[in-house]
């Protein structure tokens, strides 16, 4: 008997509802839109939870992720005055590349069942973070919060570079640049070369007397925030204003992490003249004393690519991602890990 012939993919069913989920440390967020005729995307809305989505033995836990998921996509979808079943989703997920394996084994039957999901796609937040920055361009995109993670692609391949976590790389990132401050202002404290009395005062005002501050960082599971809250303080310590000159250990620190996060970026960016570079995420937010040095940075170590601003963010990306998949049109190369498409009978 001859083989059986591949079974064909499911027919692009345009027009159709899609979804668009974030989910982070801070949360789970979940977007709607409507895929129009001519492969369009109308937003429909959008919802944010703030409990986030919990990992355990397995991984990030699939039940309590669509425990969310489906009632605010119901909500989503009532709101609209939608019916029917939902065409596409794209979940993009912090740690899905070393954590998804419940998630890629549990989550399509479940949304299947409850919201007729046939296509979805599994995507790294990073990856989502890169189709909202810079949509289905080449290039690179830097994620850095309290972490820091650059993803880059020419269309073909993904590339992935850092974002191995506070003890083992995120180098430039807000933990990284919280634990330097800290570290100059231990210094200070006991008379060692390296130190800054500046960020000694921030230390002491924002955590107490800083001989206290291993019984309060060492035993904490969120040790990486708690660290990264500090970025700030090395930021404002950089700057200088009518009040205080700049602080030259701060200045360093922030010129080392504008350092790291270009050599990062250079791993995965494209090699091809015309590339484009976009930084996302909640620790550019600290400015200038970071912004700056990492303009000269990327200058010297990428100096054919262009640094643009990032056009959304990672919910506006899965929404593309999602449309994309809907209609047959992802631009975006699948990669195991890091973006996975899933079609359900």
């Amino acid at each position: 008997m001859p083989p059986l012939p591949p079974s064909p993919p499911p027919p692009p069913s345009l027009p159709g509802w899609v979804l668009g989920v974030d989910s982070g440390g801070s949360g789970l967020r979940v977007g709607l839109g409507r895929l129009e005729e001519d492969g369009t995307l109308r937003l429909c809305g959008s919802v944010a939870g703030t409990e986030p989505v919990r990992t355990g033995a397995a991984g990030i836990d699939a039940g309590h992720l669509a425990a969310q998921l489906v009632p605010a996509a119901r909500a989503l979808l009532q709101k609209a005055g939608g019916g029917g079943p939902v065409t596409a989703v794209c979940v993009g997920a912090a740690g899905l590349a070393t954590l998804g394996g419940q998630l890629r084994a549990e989550l399509p039957g479940a949304l299947g069942a409850a919201l007729g999901v046939r296509r979805l796609a599994l995507a790294a937040d990073a990856v989502t973070g890169y189709a909202g920055a810079l949509g289905e361009r080449p290039g690179a995109v830097v994620v850095a919060g309290t972490g820091m993670i650059a993803v880059g692609t020419d269309l073909i391949r993904w590339r992935r570079a850092d974002g191995w976590g506070h003890l083992l790389g995120d180098c430039g990132g807000g933990a990284w640049i919280g634990r330097a401050g800290l570290e100059a202002a231990m210094r200070a404290h006991d008379g060692r070369d390296g130190g800054s009395a500046a960020l000694l005062a921030r230390a002491t005002e924002r955590f107490g007397p800083v001989e206290g501050l291993p019984q309060q960082l060492y035993p904490r599971t969120d040790r990486a925030a708690v660290l990264a809250s500090f970025a700030p303080d090395v930021a404002a310590c950089a700057a200088a204003d009518n009040a205080d000159p700049a602080d030259p250990v701060a200045r360093r620190i922030l010129g080392e992490a504008a350092r790291q996060i270009a050599a990062t970026a250079a791993a995965v960016c494209p090699p091809e003249r015309g590339s484009e570079v976009a930084l996302t995420g909640g620790l550019f937010r600290i400015g200038e004393p970071l912004l700056a040095p990492l303009r000269e940075a990327l200058t010297r170590r990428l100096p054919g690519a262009s640094v643009v601003p990032a056009a959304g963010d990672p919910l506006d990306g899965a929404l593309l991602v999602a449309a994309g998949l809907g209609g047959d049109a992802l631009g975006l190369p699948t990669d195991p890990s890091l973006l996975r498409l899933v079609t359900t009978p």
